[in-house]
């Protein structure tokens, strides 16, 4: 935070603005290449897994193969949500559409959930009337040929989800090295069963598969609606509680309180008042107001941030009429936890 004399400088604040809107266009040019990869990697993934369920006759690897088909349905979902999310706001949605990607991440947790149930059945069925297995080894070389292309394929959707703050490609991702633990699980229960001749093996196996996936639909569904209900992230919190009490500390700003936050993707909407004295010119205040609005920028190199700041004169209570209602103020509690003042 610079000292109170020293004006803002929108120079600054314009380069920043236009370095983020050519990262923002390089970010949507990467997911779109990620999730066409995702698309046509999911349909080998499903023809692959077939192929070999067919040929074998594997409780396993058709719970794998079963897997597959949401996953790839769940994919054009994402595919759609990833484009709808990135359009700019209109008259409707004066926020923008980022919200449907929670929303993509919550169906396709969903989706994972349903597969899960339909592996169960299969299972608990071969258990009871036992499976008809058969040429397990051409089975087990053809997944295991898909499982490693399936490991690249996750491993480059998270990563590139995280670095481009796309909470789809980071769900699709997992999706995909959930498939790929899903698939090494198949492996060695169907290696086992091909090993010992114990055929009971299969349809547990394809059981413990099922759970694997349940905890990874449970993961996806719970982030989700944490996204949805705008979830405060504790580490920002605190770091916009910092400089705001830093500016204060600086005589930037008297004082500050109702303090909002929240993310949808890669844009951070923040809410706050700022407390000037009653005798300063509204240029000043404002002029102060923007450079605690740099600092907070600051905060979030690679995002679009939205600051949105209320001034109020220093006699806050005073200067509000006697119907005035004062909205609660949550994170005026945490910045007395975590600095133990006001």
């Amino acid at each position: 935070m610079s000292s109170a004399d020293s004006p803002a400088d929108p120079t600054n604040a314009e380069r920043r603005r236009a370095r983020r809107a050519d990262a923002r266009r390089k970010r949507r040019t990467v997911r779109r290449r990620a999730m066409g990869l995702s698309i046509l990697v999911s349909f080998m993934m499903l023809v692959g897994k077939v192929v070999a369920a067919q040929v074998t006759g594997s409780a396993a690897i058709f719970s794998d193969a079963a897997e597959s088909v949401v996953h790839l349905f769940a994919t054009g979902f994402a595919s759609f949500s990833l484009w709808y999310a990135s359009t700019p706001p209109d008259s409707s949605h004066p926020y923008g559409h980022g919200k449907a990607a929670y929303f993509a991440s919550a169906v396709e947790g969903v989706l994972i959930l349903v597969a899960a149930v339909g592996i169960v059945w299969t299972s608990v069925n071969d258990l009871l009337t036992g499976g008809d297995l058969q040429r397990l080894g051409v089975g087990l070389y053809l997944l295991g040929g898909l499982t490693l292309v399936n490991m690249g394929l996750g491993w480059y959707l998270v990563r590139t989800g995280r670095r481009t703050n796309s909470i789809v490609l980071v769900s699709n991702g997992q999706h995909v090295l959930t498939d790929m633990w899903t698939s090494l699980g198949v492996i060695g229960g169907v290696g086992l069963v091909w090993l010992t001749g114990i055929v009971w093996l299969d349809p547990v196996v394809a059981l413990l598969v099922a759970a694997n996936i349940l905890w990874t639909a449970y993961g996806l569904i719970r982030r989700s609606i944490y996204g949805l209900m705008d979830k405060a992230d504790r580490d920002a919190t605190q770091q916009i509680l910092d400089v705001l009490a830093s500016a204060k500390g600086e005589g930037v700003i008297v004082d500050f309180h109702q303090v909002r936050h929240r993310r949808t993707g890669d844009e951070v909407w923040i809410e706050y008042h700022l407390m000037f004295p009653g005798d300063m010119t509204i240029d000043a205040a404002h002029d102060r107001s923007h450079r605690v609005e740099d600092a907070v920028d600051r905060l979030f190199p690679d995002d679009d941030v939205h600051v949105t700041a209320h001034l109020e004169p220093k006699k806050h209570d005073a200067a509000h009429p006697d119907h005035h209602f004062e909205p609660a103020d949550p994170l005026r509690d945490v910045f007395v936890d975590l600095r133990g003042t006001d």
